[in-house]
């Protein structure tokens, strides 16, 4: 069996069901009932050669909040589940990603400690149906639930839907980077001896 996780997450707010598989070739199955997230989840499988299924059934007459917080509490736990030990693997990833205005730079550590350093900005308050508040609460979700820091940089960009794709984009590289495997790596990569 591959590196994969089947993730199920049911509150009086979401009813949340993912299957991811890191060693995959990019395939996605999203419906989380917001359009643009959808997307952004596409793009982040594609670009990560991830095989993500995503069904979604949120309290969306509320808003977008708890569905897109709770989708990062739980493609955070598949990541976890999905890598496991954590034997062999690189543990550091990082990417520089331009689209077309924006740049977005993001590195990723393993180590089983939840941190997120970032300095979204966004031109405007809403991308299609996804409030861009939320992209903080997501990336934030993915980074404590998979116990990883995650540093996401926007050098630059006037595009909000550019500067959102282009960090998915590049979470997505430098994950794959980090959950890659080296073949010098015989055990995990701590002077501590895990992760």
């Amino acid at each position: 069996m591959g590196r994969e996780a089947v993730i199920t997450r049911k509150t009086k707010e979401t009813d949340i069901k993912m299957t991811l598989i890191m060693d995959g070739s990019g395939k996605a199955e999203i419906d989380t009932g917001i359009g643009f997230f959808d997307h952004m989840l596409e793009g982040f499988a594609k670009h990560g050669f991830f095989d993500l299924s995503v069904s979604v059934k949120g309290d969306l007459k509320v808003d977008g909040h708890h569905t897109v917080e709770d989708c990062g509490i739980v493609l955070g736990k598949a990541i976890q589940e999905a890598v496991g030990e954590k034997k062999g693997i690189r543990r550091y990833g990082y990417f520089l990603l331009p689209m077309d205005d924006a740049l977005v730079a993001c590195a990723v550590d393993l180590c089983g400690r939840p941190y997120l350093n970032e300095n979204f900005a966004f031109p405007t308050q809403q991308i299609g149906e996804l409030d861009t508040q939320l992209i903080h609460e997501f990336f934030y979700a993915v980074s404590y639930s998979a116990g990883m820091n995650l540093h996401i940089k926007v050098l630059d960009g006037t595009n909000s839907h550019h500067i959102a794709e282009a960090m998915f984009k590049a979470f997505a590289k430098a994950l794959d980077m980090a959950t890659g495997f080296d073949g010098r790596i015989t055990d995990v990569l701590s002077t501590k001896g895990m992760l």
